[in-house]
């Protein structure tokens, strides 16, 4: 039997997988992550499978599709019968413990219409216990500044505000009004260290998760300054957003909707009139919030090497989506593009280092890390699941059948903070998107607004749709039908194994 081992995973938000300094981007100073990179994999070809926060949590959790899982956007409740991460880790042992949030809202057929957890954007999945509380509405936090002898602003959220009363809303190098030691970050530090030191010789998984780089884009002292906005790569969009707007109707309400306020407290205005200088600022304090994190990583990893626990735990790092960051005129996680799906991953695992430093191009997902680290402690991966264990890429390469291509999903549905299925004249079960993309090509498929194909070797940065050129058609055709076939052999499949036999229940998902 397997030796039990430790599970540390880092679920960080809103972090792109090109600000990574394995993957390019040198101008980020993480020492810790590099550390992580060095002695673990780094996977370059990574997605989210679906956005905003609350599905993309819901499939990382489960290891199920969007399709499969159906908690489509924020606020959506998720079945209770999924299995997820928490739920099977306790039925081999283990206690998992969570940090930060999963933004979840639960199943209405297990509680009342009264339940207050119906009034928040998420609250915790089952089967995880909470040892650093920051759902529903952030109150462990402020509670725990408050017991750290700071005084709250009558609206808490002012602390993230920049210092200074002549300071004007919106992109800054201005420091947030909350100094480092007391930031959300430095709290969930806290909370990780006091679980560790609690947790005793027992094997143990904590879900560490952090809130930056998450807006709003405004970093503490020193971090707010750490990184000269000339020092960042410059945004990758057409001269006028009015001419991103014509590739689709959706962008187009995305560029014409999508405010200031979401990103930078108190700012007015809309996205498109960010300039260039100003995109770059917010990117320099967007690097300031990575760095943060990495310092306070920093404290954690020490404890596991004063403990001697290094050796014997897996270490994952990701984020649950991208950020736009001013590429094609957008911030957030939105629409189609890599930027709000390509994120970061890193793991290195306990014991395992013949790939220690290994870069892998690989197509991975984030379905994945359910049934990689059930898989790695011992447990049986459920049938149900949508990803692949990714154990046998930390130990040689990619398997034979490895997936060829990268897929992930987007329900636009409206929400209390957009409504685009309204603007675009659509039912809520028609504003869906799916994607498959491969080295190659790109192919965007609508519910019920037109398709979208890109040529990524001509067109990287997916500006020329080419849907419609009759030279494409055939490979349109192509992608449209492995588009369909990848849902069809991933349609919910919990119970398709058994059959009835005269000889009683056969499971025909069990190797003989």
């Amino acid at each position: 039997m397997r030796q039990r081992r430790n599970v540390l995973l880092i679920v960080v938000d809103q972090w792109r997988a090109d600000f990574l300094p394995q993957l390019g981007a040198s101008f980020l100073r993480t020492p810790n992550l590099d550390r992580l990179c060095r002695e673990g994999v780094t996977f370059r070809n990574h997605v989210t499978t679906t956005v905003p926060c609350g599905p993309a949590r819901a499939s990382l959790l489960t290891g199920l599709y969007l399709m499969n899982h159906r908690a489509v956007q924020n606020t959506v409740p998720l079945d209770a019968r999924h299995m997820n991460l928490g739920k099977a880790l306790r039925r081999i042992g283990y206690d998992p413990a969570l940090i930060g949030y999963t933004t979840t809202t639960p199943d209405p057929r297990t509680t009342g219409p009264r339940d207050p957890r119906f009034t928040y954007l998420g609250d915790l999945m089952d089967g995880f216990r909470s040892v650093g509380a920051f759902e529903p509405t952030m109150d462990g936090y402020f509670g725990w500044l408050a017991h750290q002898g700071y005084t709250l602003p009558e609206r808490r959220e002012d602390i993230w505000l920049p210092a200074g009363e002549d300071a004007v809303p919106g992109a800054t190098d201005r420091p947030c009004r909350i100094p480092a030691e007391l930031s959300d970050t430095a709290y969930f530090t806290d909370r990780a260290v006091t679980y560790l030191k609690g947790v005793g010789d027992k094997p143990w998984f904590l879900h560490l998760g952090y809130y930056r780089p998450h807006p709003p884009f405004i970093a503490p002292a020193p971090y707010n300054r750490m990184y000269h906005p000339a020092e960042m790569p410059g945004p990758v969009r057409a001269p006028r957003w009015q001419d991103e707007a014509r590739q689709h109707p959706l962008l187009e309400f995305y560029l014409q909707g999508i405010g200031q306020g979401s990103f930078f407290h108190g700012a007015g205005g809309a996205v498109t009139a960010l300039d260039e200088a100003s995109v770059r600022l917010m990117r320099a304090t967007y690097a300031g919030l990575m760095s943060e994190i990495d310092d306070n990583l920093g404290r954690v990893l020490d404890y596991l090497d004063e403990t001697g626990q290094w050796e014997d735990t897996m270490v994952v790092f990701t984020s649950d989506h991208g950020e736009q960051l001013g590429d094609h005129w957008l911030l957030g996680k939105i629409g189609y593009f890599d930027e709000s799906f390509r994120i970061p991953l890193v793991v290195k695992d306990a014991g395992c280092t013949v790939r220690a430093g290994a870069v892998e191009s690989a197509f991975t997902e984030s379905v994945d890390l359910m049934p990689t680290i059930l898989e790695a402690l011992g447990g049986t991966i459920p049938r149900a699941v949508d990803g692949a264990s990714l154990l046998p890429l930390l130990q040689g390469g990619p398997p034979a059948g490895w997936r060829d291509a990268l897929h992930y999903e987007y329900d636009f549905r409206d929400i209390f903070y957009s409504q685009p299925e309204t603007k675009l004249g659509l039912h809520m079960d028609e504003s869906s998107l799916c994607v498959i993309q491969d080295a190659r090509f790109k192919y965007v498929h609508f519910a019920a607004l037109p398709p979208l194909f890109f040529d990524l070797e001509r067109d990287p940065h997916q500006f020329t749709n080419l849907a419609e050129s009759p030279a494409h058609a055939g490979l349109v055709k192509e992608y449209a039908q492995r588009a369909l076939s990848w849902r069809l052999r991933h349609a919910e499949r919990t119970l398709t194994a058994f059959r009835a036999t005269p000889q009683g229940l056969e499971d025909r998902g069990t190797p003989a």
